[in-house]
């Protein structure tokens, strides 16, 4: 597989990542990770693709077969590694904020069970996706836009 360890390495260190929170990302152990830098195992193809859509590299690149880096983003995935990152961080401060304040999370006057948690954190984190393509969107200049005439 050419360079792809020493390329997976240098993206997830690149990234300020450890390989726990890149096997986390990707659904995978620490181990495989550890093992997928070594040279002692292989991603399968469906690895390779998802290694390289989470850094948004060419899979090419990842093989070590081209120096082009990054792919073109998709509409349905239109956020960088970073963008990810900072989506977290924002949807976490969020939830933090809302549930320290003083009467903290309540619904009907009841606290908020584990599953309505869980569907105002997937609100939430929907409405800062949003949020984010509208800055983008606002702040991209219209030479680099695509699709508008």
């Amino acid at each position: 597989m050419g360079n792809f360890y020493s390329v997976l390495k240098s993206l997830r260190t690149a990234n300020g990542l450890t390989q726990e929170e890149l096997a986390k990302a990707l659904k995978i152990s620490r181990s495989t990770v550890g093992m997928y830098e070594k040279g002692s195992r292989e991603p399968d193809y469906e690895m390779l693709e998802a290694i390289a859509d989470y850094f948004n590299v060419d899979i090419d690149y990842l093989l070590g077969r081209t120096n082009k880096t990054t792919k073109i983003l998709h509409p349905q995935t239109p956020f960088s590694l970073k963008d990810e990152k900072d989506i977290a961080k924002r949807l976490e401060d969020t939830l933090a904020e809302l549930e320290s304040s003083q009467n903290a999370l309540m619904f009907s006057g009841e606290p908020l069970d584990d599953e309505t948690r869980e569907l105002l954190k997937a609100s939430l984190e929907n409405s800062i996706r949003i949020a984010k393509i509208n800055a983008k969107q606002k702040f991209t200049p219209k030479k680099y836009r695509k699709n508008e005439e």
